[in-house]
């Protein structure tokens, strides 16, 4: 997020960002309704290595910011490939269900991945 005015951002945006200065060495997949997205640098990085669409949010502004993401349901298939590759991700998810009027659910970390983490899951869950 370099460069980012924080100020500009909306505050899901700004929620994300909260939630990155986490987990700063992951790449942070954050719960959007049926979707995982990741934004900023994480985004780039992602849809590099998982050979998705880059788009962007806020396309016409001064500052669009970079975005991807994966459904929800296939998750787990995209972080496996991202520990393949060397990388730490961490999952955060809806804690609460939207409520009507609600602009901003509550979200946190429920997970971190690594790929010592994760072998160590395949071997236990074989």
């Amino acid at each position: 997020m370099s460069g980012q005015d924080l100020t500009a951002l909306t505050p899901m945006l700004r929620q994300y960002h909260a939630v990155k200065q986490e987990v700063p060495d992951a790449l942070l997949l954050f719960r959007l309704g049926d979707f995982y997205e990741l934004f900023f640098e994480d985004a780039v990085t992602a849809s590099r290595e998982l050979e998705i669409t880059l788009t962007a949010r806020h396309k016409d502004s001064e500052q669009p910011v970079p975005m991807c993401g994966v459904p929800y349901h296939a998750a787990d298939g995209y972080i496996a490939r991202l520990l393949r590759k060397g990388h730490k991700v961490a999952i955060c998810d809806q804690m609460e269900a939207p409520q009507k009027g609600t602009k901003l659910v509550r979200r946190e970390v429920t997970n971190r991945h690594s790929r010592y983490r994760h072998r160590q899951q395949s071997a236990h869950s074989g």
